[in-house]
């Protein structure tokens, strides 16, 4: 129950990330370095991969590879948080530059990729009057 819990509560969030990622579209993509083509594009393309990625930790038949998948695209975004840490680059709906915060992001991301993979995790199968659910 806690981890079904934990999942509905990942995919939402993660669905709302990839929200994000077109309402401040220009403060993510100020996120990668200069010579980051298509920066946004990129952004665009993350945020839909986001929603993708959301949907498919739903369904029962998808859910350990979207798990998997997810924790690879966390490891892939990482170098543009660890990127917007040093260069002091705000988040990307805001202004101000807090240094604090800005390591926060990269030094939880760890915590999510633990997360998605508890939560996405097969679950033993249910036995029923001695067959397999």
């Amino acid at each position: 129950m806690l981890r079904q819990l934990g999942l509905y509560l990942f995919a939402i969030l993660f669905f709302f990330a990839g929200v994000t990622h077109f309402i401040y579209d220009h403060g993510f993509a100020a996120m990668m370095p200069e010579w980051v083509p298509l920066k946004l594009e990129i952004v665009y393309v993350t945020g839909i991969t986001e929603w993708l990625l959301a949907l498919l930790l739903v369904f029962p038949q998808t859910r350990r590879a979207a798990g998997i998948a997810t924790a690879l695209f966390l490891v892939l975004v990482l170098p543009a948080n660890i990127y917007a840490a040093i260069h002091g680059i705000p988040a990307p709906w805001s202004d101000q530059t807090n240094p604090v915060a800005l390591w926060i992001r990269p030094l939880f991301q760890p915590l999510l990729i633990w997360w998605v993979l508890a939560v996405s995790k097969d679950s033993k199968p249910e036995r029923r009057f001695g067959r397999l659910k």
